[in-house]
């Protein structure tokens, strides 16, 4: 088990600046929000790690050369062209132009590169600016820029290890990391995602070349049916692996009431399987991810950290903290859907319930040989 008192946050300011233009899902408080939750409760003394920025030299370790100058042009010029957009997904209503997206999208290399640095000296590592795990080589995707993921396990590769495992726990299929790492025996990824939800691969007989595990579940998963597949099929395969160090993406979207998934879980269960997850391998980095609620996911993630750096979570939070959250706007959760315990409260109702059969066919069928 790890030691929370080693425990770091990375962290930027960056993430403070506007970003992803307006009517966007990632256009609303996320980072910064956790980060001043955090620091209302006193849990970010001595703990803040800043993050550094990404070279060109480390960019290009993953990503191709030819769209690492496209993103930094495009920012530097203010100004996407058609041969950009069409080559490498830049400036669409996906992944949209806007300013500083290559120093902010460099910044979360970094700070994932970084935090895999810091994990091999036998701690957990949260960045929670980090989790952009569809970018691609050669393009942006999915709302993600680059792919900090990969620079995550690569940080440990560099350091001589050998099994390094990535778990996705987010409401989208980990592809780009899948992708990347297919072909790396080092390298095992395991991903729970929601069937049906773009980007639609990651299949249950899916599996590569040996090294990956992919488990899409329906929707409206409950607690005790993440409990199932946690307890019952991801640890288990991760005993097997035997992982000198692990990589998480724990995006907020999985969280009851996040509009972009149909998922059902408290935050409860998320904390838990990161906690399960943590504790396979001595160092850990944990990274965010999706989430479009912002004030389900300021509660996730800050819970998350308190938990990972061994604070006592508070019943209700102080007045300031409160202020915070009453602050917080997003078009896509309408009034009537927002819960009053988002605003008072960092843990949620637990949202345990009856075990379907089709998650006990999904954990037969990952766990065979």
């Amino acid at each position: 088990m790890f030691d929370p008192r080693s425990s770091l946050f990375v962290g930027s300011d960056v993430y403070r600046r506007a970003a992803f233009g307006r009517n966007h899902p990632l256009a609303i408080p996320r980072v910064e929000t956790v980060a001043d939750l955090a620091t209302d409760l006193g849990w970010l003394d001595g703990r803040w790690y800043p993050s550094p920025i990404a070279t060109r030299d480390l960019l290009t370790r993953f990503h191709d050369d030819a769209y690492v100058a496209a993103l930094a042009k495009a920012d530097s010029d203010g100004l996407v062209t058609a041969d950009m957009r069409a080559a490498h997904g830049i400036g669409t209503m996906e992944n949209p132009f806007f300013a500083g997206v290559f120093e902010r999208a460099s910044t979360s290399v970094g700070g994932s590169y970084e935090a895999a640095r810091l994990a091999g000296e036998g701690r957990v590592v949260f960045h929670p600016a980090g989790g952009t795990h569809h970018g691609r080589r050669d393009r942006a995707s999915g709302f993600c820029f680059f792919n900090d993921p990969v620079f995550a396990v690569l940080g440990f590769l560099d350091a001589g290890l050998t099994r390094v495992l990535y778990v996705d726990l987010d409401a989208h299929h980990g592809d780009g990391v899948e992708d990347a790492y297919a072909a790396d025996p080092r390298v095992m990824t395991v991903s729970i995602h929601e069937e049906g939800r773009w980007p639609g691969t990651g299949a249950l007989d899916d599996r590569r070349e040996g090294r990956a595990r992919n488990l899409p579940v329906p929707r409206g998963i409950n607690d005790s049916e993440w409990r199932l597949l946690i307890d019952a099929a991801v640890v288990p395969i991760g005993e097997h692996f035997a992982p000198e160090a692990v990589v998480v993406t724990c995006g907020a979207d999985p969280l009851k009431g996040d509009p972009l998934s149909s998922m059902n879980l408290s935050n409860l269960a998320l904390w838990d399987a990161v906690e399960q997850v943590a504790a396979l391998a001595p160092g850990t980095v944990v990274l965010g991810g999706g989430g479009y609620n912002p004030w389900t996911l300021a509660r996730l993630w800050t819970g998350l950290w308190g938990r990972l750096a061994g604070f006592a979570l508070p019943e209700t939070l102080p007045a300031v903290s409160q202020a915070r959250l009453a602050a917080l706007d997003c078009d896509l959760v309408d009034d009537e859907d927002r819960d009053p315990d988002w605003l008072t409260t960092l843990a949620d109702r637990p949202n345990s319930g009856a075990i379907r059969p089709r998650f006990h066919e999904i954990v037969a069928t990952i766990t065979a040989s």
